[in-house]
């Protein structure tokens, strides 16, 4: 079933276009051309058309200004499409802004009342949910104050932790994760999560990317009103950063890399590039990746003078510029070998439960240890990929929807051994001792 539908939406303004003033014309002149100020268009939405399924968690991406917002003012019935169909099924309720409908000067517990009303909720749902409300949000010692005397932390606590206690068909949430410190965004995480097992469909805006994906299977990337793109989160927010860098690829660069001319290849006389690639163990080149499969670097080249014992080596660097780590080719096969002439294909295996989620970037290099150390070639940050986490509970994440710290997330076993107490009248001090 459909709980949502955008057919050929369009929301267009009139922005009134300012003229230079002309200081030599006479006042009255002045306020006459004041009064016949042209009136720009502009063009919030232009055709927008999607459909958003039951129970479906659907992510809205883009920059400042791309149109997002303005799907959810729609969505909310707060301003109306000039152009267009919206066709809405259920009981909707909108986050548009935390802690909106707030009054100075009434106390915590009068205010979860008043704004749960303008939430949607009635008095008797408020009521039975309140000591929740108040729990979640972290401020019974001064749930009886005015919100007034509120930090800033604790008055969005308290407007996101009423709004996290609906029970809508629909929720729309408009950049509400930016509450808050780290532990408050990921309890909104794990219940925005709960409301998603539960049945309710959720249009998630932000600018939180990592947020997006965990909570998103699909996601919408909106560019100037425009609606440019329609698919799995993964692909979807790849395409955005690639955007955003204003180049192909993870962190604005490719998936692969390839110089089909061999004088523009690198090349030190000894080892000649060729090309380089992300891909997957069906072969396939990738610039996403699922947390729990492997992904390997391939490295083409061309050994053009013999008696070298060269070993390809890769370097990986996260979002931040960080140097992770670095592995070389340390198997038997080429180990102290000097390669003969020819075109080599040199892969690198990263476990799948191995990275923690984010955007990589790959540096390549062809070295020798033997009988001296050289570099024969270098390529900085030439490829990049994009670790994806489902929420899979196959992955190191389990049962956690949290953000999960790090820059690694190994899956490794566990073993507990457990005891059964013979006497459970026995003191603290003897069950110490199992």
């Amino acid at each position: 079933m459909i709980d949502l539908q955008f057919k050929g939406v369009s929301k267009v303004y009139r922005v009134r276009q300012e003229v230079e003033p002309d200081a030599a014309a006479h006042p009255l002149v002045r306020r006459l051309r004041a009064l016949r100020l042209r009136r720009q268009e502009f063009w919030a939405l232009r055709d927008v058309s999607f459909e958003v399924g039951r129970g479906e968690a659907l992510g809205i991406i883009g920059h400042n200004g791309a149109g997002k917002s303005t799907i959810l003012k729609l969505l909310s019935n707060i301003t109306t499409p000039t152009t267009g169909e919206i066709v809405i099924n259920g009981q909707l309720s909108a986050l548009i802004e935390v802690g909106s409908g707030f009054h100075p000067e009434l106390t915590g517990r009068e205010n979860v009342f008043l704004s749960g009303s303008i939430l949607g909720m009635r008095r008797r749902e408020i009521a039975a949910k309140l000591e929740q409300i108040v729990d979640f949000a972290g401020v019974r010692p001064f749930i009886d104050t005015p919100v007034k005397r509120y930090s800033s932390g604790m008055y969005v606590r308290l407007g996101f932790s009423i709004a996290a206690h609906l029970d809508p068909d629909i929720l729309l949430l408009d950049e509400v994760l930016a509450v808050g410190d780290a532990s408050f965004q990921a309890k909104c995480l794990e219940r925005i999560g709960e409301l998603k097992r539960g049945g309710t469909t959720i249009v998630f805006i932000s600018h939180d990317l990592n947020a997006v994906e965990r909570l998103c299977g699909r996601v919408l990337l909106m560019q100037r009103g425009r609606l440019v793109a329609n698919g799995p989160a993964a692909e979807v927010i790849a395409q955005y950063k690639r955007s955003a860098a204003g180049e192909p690829g993870a962190l604005g660069m490719a998936a692969e890399r390839k110089w089909p001319d061999l004088a523009q290849a690198p090349s030190d006389g000894v080892v000649r590039l060729r090309g380089v690639r992300v891909r997957t163990l069906e072969g396939q080149t990738t610039g996403s990746i699922d947390i729990r499969q492997p992904v390997g670097i391939e490295m083409t080249y061309e050994v053009l003078e013999p008696g070298h014992t060269l070993v390809p080596n890769y370097h990986f660097f996260n979002e931040e510029g960080l140097h992770l780590f670095a592995v070389q080719e340390v198997g038997p096969e080429w180990r102290r070998r000097p390669r003969p002439m020819g075109q080599y294909v040199s892969t690198a295996w990263l476990p799948g439960n191995f990275l923690s989620e984010g955007a990589l970037r790959v540096s390549l290099g062809v070295s020798s240890h033997i009988p001296v150390s050289a570099v024969h070639l270098w390529q900085e940050k030439v490829v990049g990929f994009q670790v994806v986490d489902n929420l899979a509970d196959e992955s190191a994440r389990g049962d956690y929807t949290g953000p999960m710290p790090g820059v690694i997330r190994p899956l490794v076993d566990w073993t507990t051994h457990y005891s059964a107490y013979a006497d459970v009248d026995r003191g603290v001090e003897e069950v110490n001792t199992v």
